[in-house]
């Protein structure tokens, strides 16, 4: 039972010192368990207490209390020396040092009843033991207790009185039985153990009747069991048959059929107790019925009555033929139906109930009319000449053959063999029956099997190339022909397939340049295609080329490199296409040259490939730019000694150009996007090539040669006036290039201006009737081949003295404008 827990109210204290006060404490005191002559309690502590002390006082009986006195540090303790099925009242006291009562709690609770004493104990089945034991006083229910001896099993079971059964025992197994009587306060101890022994278990009999005056039961061996006995007694009747066996097997004769048997079965053990006992019930097997008619019923469908007289015992009858033919039934006649034709057998009647079918009842014979042949099939060994063949069926006398063509046509033939000739055409389905006959009839109906011949080849067949790889191919319909298949054959074994179920098709994606065998064979779902139509021959276009490259010879002229996919059976016309014009060119190798192609242009250039059959695809085309127009002219004009402009027309196809004057002496290049640059670097007196290279957009180079250009001759230097006699001014100076050049001098003064012209190679001038006192300019320039006078040389300023006598003053540089 559950510990019952007791909260005390506050307890007053009294002191005896200077004045009375009061202090409050709360104990919780329970009782924890009980027995029959002790009760176990427990508390929670007290702050201050030295020592305990637990009181059990007996209500309603004149037993005296009994105490206990315990430690101030324990909070759990028995009380022992009570009375059986007695209720105390606990009370608790808690002592202060002084030994004064500081705390005070109270409960109530019953003993447990006497423990009661085992009489008997002894068990009646193999998974129980039954207890005999005496009841106590006080007690509302008992614990039987049960533990085996190998200490595997332990088992508690509530009863409410004597006699108590403990079951989920083992069989055959030793067990210590105790008994403890219950009340409201708890459980007494256990009695003084008994030991008993569990009997075996019972035979599990398997039975059977091998036939229908024995029955067989048979069992597994029993653990622990050295004999056993067997008790066997007929439904319905009191007389009964017992015998004792030590095996596992044991046989019945003598027995009545169709007769139901219960047997019962226990086994012993070494002391001589009978165990478990099990009763199983066995049906014997019935007696064969007697046949006593057997009819057959002759119809569109064959049937057999069999008829024979009940036997006892049996559930059910199942009749059969010799040939495997069957019927079941409750009652003492059955139909077999269908029966098959064509027979010549015996039926016989087994009874059946739960324990097996007795032996079969005599035979009788039957026989029927012949059946129709199992396998009809007809042979065409060649084309036009085919066969109905059968099966050989028993007991015939003759065959009749019915062939039948779907358009009508009807044939029959009347044969001893098993085989009928005819003639079939193709395309055409042919329905075939055989009925066999002897003195009973002919048999009732005959399986139709039906033969399709292979569908006639077509007719007027066309093959026409449609592009350069796709054939269409054309032909008349096809009796017969539910589908026609169209193959393309090429000598690399590549086969290319059409099916459709029209007289038309297409295949395409045939290899260019390729000769291929087209075959059309007309195709039915049962006969499959017919492979024996002639082949057409067809070939197709040549392969596209391909431009492998593009080389340029000269500034009009560009070879087109391709390959030769068709070998040596073909020409190629490769063809350049420009904005404004064409140019193609024809070839049998793999290069061909294009001509005339105008500068500063764009083309594309595709091939296509030419045989007998056709042109093929055009090639993947490329794009080819000729190289920029060249300006149709050129001017260099000298803006100094060091420095030249050039100016030039524009060039068709031209983006940027590189102007280059070019001599032993020195070079120089301007790169500019407009029609004109300046050069400097210039030496004077020198031939220079002029080149010009015209660039496109996409870099494309022309490149320009023009006539050769002459620097202009250098201007002299270290100019000098040297005065002379009868009013002569002789001009000196120095030449930087080679004395080849006449030059010009020029005198300005402001009274009047003069002239000379010095002779080729000379560096000086005289200039007569000078006016002295006066300032002048001298201009000194050479004079180029043709005459020109160079302009940009610098004029020099000279003050003349009054005198002819002393020397002439140079005053400085002085600009002409």
């Amino acid at each position: 039972m559950g510990t019952r827990q007791l909260k005390l109210p506050k307890l007053l204290l009294l002191l005896t010192f200077t004045g009375m006060c009061t202090a409050k404490n709360d104990i919780l005191f329970s009782v924890f368990t009980v027995t029959s002559k002790s009760m176990t309690v427990q508390w929670s502590g007290q702050t201050g207490a030295s020592s305990y002390k637990i009181t059990a006082t007996p209500k309603n009986s004149p037993d005296q209390p009994v105490s206990t006195q315990f430690s101030g540090n324990t909070v759990m303790g028995s009380v022992n020396s009570l009375s059986p099925n007695t209720l105390y009242t606990m009370q608790l006291e808690a002592f202060g040092d002084t030994s004064n009562v500081i705390g005070r709690a109270e409960t109530e609770e019953t003993t447990a009843p006497e423990v009661p004493s085992i009489d008997k104990a002894y068990s009646k089945n193999s998974d129980s033991i039954t207890v005999e034991f005496a009841l106590v006083l006080g007690a509302s229910s008992y614990i039987l207790r049960a533990e085996s001896k190998s200490g595997h099993f332990f088992s508690e079971t509530s009863v409410s009185t004597s006699p108590a059964t403990i079951v989920q025992l083992r069989p055959y197994t030793d067990y210590h039985l105790s008994i403890m009587s219950v009340n409201s306060g708890g459980r007494s101890q256990h009695s003084y153990p008994t030991e008993a022994r569990t009997v075996v278990t019972a035979p599990q009999m398997n039975t059977s009747s091998p036939s229908n005056n024995t029955i067989l039961v048979t069992w597994p061996p029993v653990e622990d069991a050295v004999l056993y006995t067997l008790c066997i007694i007929r439904e319905g009747s009191s007389t009964r048959h017992k015998l004792n066996t030590t095996g596992t097997m044991v046989t019945f004769h003598d027995l009545e059929a169709g007769t139901t048997y219960c047997i019962k079965g226990t086994a012993w053990d070494s002391e001589g107790r009978t165990g478990d006992d099990l009763t199983v019930c066995q049906i014997t097997r019935p007696q064969p019925p007697d046949l006593t008619m057997v009819t057959v019923s002759q119809g569109r469908a064959l049937s057999l009555a069999v008829y024979w007289l009940p036997v006892q015992g049996a559930s059910y009858y199942i009749a059969s033929t010799s040939d495997g033919l069957n019927c079941s039934t409750d009652y003492s006649y059955c139909y077999i139906n269908p029966v098959n034709c064509g027979q010549n057998h015996t039926v016989r009647v087994n009874a059946y109930n739960q324990a097996g079918s007795s032996g079969p009842s005599q035979p009788a014979q039957y026989k029927t009319y012949p059946c129709p042949p199992e396998n009809i099939w007809v042979e065409e060994p060649s084309a036009g000449n085919c066969s109905v063949i059968w099966d050989e069926v028993s007991q015939v006398d003759h065959y009749v053959t019915f062939i039948k063509r779907d358009d009508g046509t009807e044939k029959s033939c009347n044969t001893t063999e098993t085989t009928c000739s005819f003639f079939c055409m193709c395309g055409y389905t042919y329905f075939t029956s055989v009925f066999p006959y002897n003195q009973a009839g002919s048999s009732l109906f005959s399986p139709v099997r039906n033969y399709t011949t292979i569908p006639c080849c077509p007719q007027n067949v066309s093959v026409q190339l449609l592009s350069t790889e796709t054939v269409e191919i054309l032909w008349s319909p096809v009796k017969g022909a539910e589908l026609y298949e169209t193959t393309a054959a090429a000598q690399t074994k590549d086969v290319i397939h059409c099916n459709d179920t029209s007289p038309v098709c297409a295949l395409s994606d045939l290899e260019c340049n390729a000769a291929y065998n087209v075959t059309v064979m007309p195709c039915s779902e049962l006969r499959g295609c017919n492979h024996t139509c002639r082949a057409y021959s067809i070939k197709t276009a040549p392969c596209a080329p391909e431009i492998l490259n593009i080389t340029q010879t000269n500034s009009s002229t560009y070879t087109v490199h391709i390959s030769c996919p068709n070998h040596h059976n073909a020409n190629y016309s490769i063809t350049a296409t420009g904005r404004f014009d064409s140019h193609s060119c024809r070839s049998n190798s793999s290069s061909c040259q294009l001509t005339g192609l105008s500068c500063g242009s764009t083309f594309q250039v595709t091939a296509v490939a030419t045989t007998t059959v056709g042109r093929s695809l055009p090639s993947y085309s490329k794009i080819l730019e000729t190289g920029p127009c060249c300006p149709a002219s050129i001017n260099v004009t000298q803006v100094s000694q060091a420095m030249t402009s050039v100016t030039w027309s524009p060039g068709k196809g031209a983006r940027s150009f590189i102007a280059t004057l070019t001599s032993p002496r020195g070079h120089a290049k301007c790169h500019t996007l407009d029609t004109h640059c300046v050069m400097g670097c210039i030496t004077c007196g020198t031939n220079y090539s002029v080149h010009l290279e015209a660039i496109s957009s996409t870099g494309h180079q022309s490149e320009c040669k023009y006539q050769g250009f002459s620097s202009s001759p250098c201007c002299p230097t270290g100019i000098k006036l040297y005065p002379r006699a009868n009013s002569t001014l002789r001009v000196c100076w120095r030449s930087l290039g080679p004395q080849v050049h006449r030059h010009i001098v020029d005198l300005y003064g402001t009274k009047a201006n003069y002239t000379c012209v010095a002779a080729s190679g000379s560096l000086y001038c005289d200039i007569q009737n000078i006016t002295c006192g006066d300032v002048y300019t001298a201009m000194v320039v050479p004079v180029g081949p043709h005459g020109a006078k160079v302009t940009f040389c610098q004029p020099r300023t000279f003050s003349v003295p009054g005198s002819n006598a002393g020397f002439v003053i140079s005053r400085g540089k002085r600009s002409l404008k």
